[in-house]
């Protein structure tokens, strides 16, 4: 797994396929809590779990899942 302390605040995230998925707002309870401003949040905050991601490269987060498939299981609740 990724160190948690790697992935900053605005970070572009980067599914596998080279698309984006969101932009950090920040990381808690073992998610990344995408912010509601991007594209295709519809105005909600998305969580992604950290378990996703392959690599933080520069200041790219980088996924070991495509964009669309991290879209299919991202929730709007967070972690509990």
């Amino acid at each position: 797994m990724v160190d948690a302390s790697q992935i900053r605040e605005h970070a572009p995230v980067i599914g596998s396929d080279g698309a984006s998925v969101g932009t950090v707002d920040h990381v808690d309870k073992g998610e990344i809590k995408l912010t509601k401003q991007d594209a295709e949040a519809g105005g909600l905050h998305h969580y992604i779990p950290l378990d996703f991601v392959r690599a933080v490269e520069g200041d790219q987060v980088h996924l070991n899942t495509t964009a669309e498939e991290t879209k299919r299981s991202w929730s709007t609740s967070g972690a509990a």
